[in-house]
């Protein structure tokens, strides 16, 4: 009898301090529940923990975004330039990205670069603006310039991966197929191909297209042909009397080779 009474009151205090260790790990878990129910109902929080630091957790957490391209402490700032630079009247400049150097990057970087470019160049283009408003000399004008030469570059190298894709995957040379064909003046022109409805053969609007030059136009391909080599002549010869002209006024001055 006292064996069993004894087991029920150690059954008893197994189960009290299982319970104590539950409540416990609660109490210590519950400011992080709280804290993560809070940041999104910051209208719940008590006033007990209204505290400075909470305030600024709850701001660091509303400037979180799942997609944003710019910090959020500035806006329209950024289209223009940084305020060291104000009234300047040069600014330093890095000399404009190169081919080569493109080359080396990958597509990635190639597609970050080309916004980085084109946030610049809407900076630049707002400080012309703003120059031309107030009638003041833009800093620095030459950095548009960088901008543009980078950008065509950046799209020059893109093409040519394009290419470079297309020619491995399909073995053609231009995103739309195509053939070079003459039209009825003689001219060679790249003709793109395009689908249709009808075959060529049930196509009238096709058939109206003459991918030929008859044989009386021959006799005026060869008039033009001559004139386009006269005007080449007579440029030349013109270039060549003024450089004339220039040695004989200006004899220190070296001719062109």
């Amino acid at each position: 009898m006292a064996a069993t009474s004894a087991g029920r009151v150690l059954t008893l205090c197994r189960q009290f301090q299982n319970a104590f260790r539950i409540s416990t790990t609660l109490s210590a878990q519950q400011p992080a529940f709280t804290s993560t129910k809070c940041l999104s109902y910051p209208h719940k929080l008590p006033s007990t923990l209204l505290s400075s630091s909470w305030i600024c957790h709850l701001d660091l957490a509303v400037q979180c975004r799942p997609l944003h391209t710019t910090i959020s402490r500035r806006g329209l700032e950024e289209f223009f330039d940084t305020p060291e630079n104000w009234g300047e009247t040069t600014v330093k400049s890095g000399a404009p990205w190169t081919a080569k150097q493109l080359r080396t990057k990958s597509n990635e970087d190639l597609h970050k670069l080309w916004y980085v470019l084109l946030k610049e160049k809407n900076m630049l283009l707002t400080i012309e603006q703003e120059s031309k408003r107030q009638r003041l000399p833009m800093p620095s004008p030459e950095r548009i310039k960088k901008i543009d030469r980078s950008m065509r570059r950046l799209d020059t190298v893109v093409k040519e991966r394009e290419d470079a894709l297309r020619l491995l995957q399909t073995g053609q040379e231009r995103a739309r197929p195509g053939a070079w064909r003459k039209n009825v003046f003689g001219r060679v022109y790249w003709y793109r191909f395009r689908e249709h409805a009808l075959p060529w053969y049930m196509n009238s609007r096709y058939k109206r297209k003459r991918f030929y030059t008859p044989a009386f136009v021959a006799p005026h391909l060869r008039l033009r042909l001559e004139k386009y080599l006269r005007a080449k002549t007579r440029k030349q010869k013109m270039e060549r009397d003024n450089q004339a002209v220039l040695l004989k006024k200006f004899p220190q001055m070296k001719a062109k080779s």
